[in-house]
């Protein structure tokens, strides 16, 4: 079922849809589902996602020009290079926006995106950019952060357990109440210009 031809779908399913570098305009999906679609370099504007997943599908370099987003799920999608910020996120940003889970979502920018309670779940995050975000209350747990950018981010309350790869610097970020686990930790005392003996 072509995924362009309305301006409004509900419970919807769409099945390997290939729309690489396609455009769609003020579309509106609630509660859809995307499943093996390949959406690769296309442009989104102005369209409103509610409720829906994307399972599988390939969203490398997708532009969500003034898109928005409400409980919209990533599963074992690939959305490499994605910048973030392009979306028009609400003032008032309430939990459950969006989540990643088993996904790849290198080299994607969400500088200064206001996503408290964020889920990013066993998932390829390497060299994404998450500096003077509100990761407060966020879900890192499982998900590999190699050369992934945070300063001035905050990570009060987020769940970093099993999380690997990372540099975060304590003086230069909000982590209080964060969860951390062994032996990835110990790349926190690295930012800290001491020297550790062992």
């Amino acid at each position: 079922m072509p995924m362009r031809d309305e301006s409004h779908y509900a419970d919807r399913v769409f099945k390997e849809e290939d729309l690489e570098e396609g455009e769609l305009e003020e579309i509106e999906y609630v509660d859809c589902r995307f499943e093996h679609c390949s959406l690769a370099s296309s442009t989104f504007r102005k369209c409103r996602f509610v409720g829906c997943t994307f399972d599988a599908c390939d969203l490398s370099l997708v532009k969500w020009e003034g898109c928005s987003f409400s409980g919209v799920r990533f599963e074992e999608c690939k959305a490499i290079g994605i910048d973030w910020t392009l979306a028009a996120w609400p003032l008032v940003v309430m939990p459950d926006t969006i989540a990643f889970s088993d996904s790849a979502i290198n080299h994607s920018t969400f500088l200064g995106l206001k996503l408290p309670g964020l889920m990013v779940i066993g998932c390829v995050a390497r060299e994404a950019d998450f500096r003077e975000a509100d990761l407060s209350g966020s879900d890192f747990s499982g998900t590999d952060l190699e050369g992934s950018l945070f300063a001035s981010t905050n990570l009060s309350g987020a769940d970093l357990s099993r999380a690997r790869n990372y540099r975060i610097a304590p003086a230069e970020n909000r982590l209080r109440g964060a969860k951390f686990s062994m032996p990835e930790a110990t790349s926190l005392l690295y930012c800290m210009e001491i020297e550790i003996v062992e």
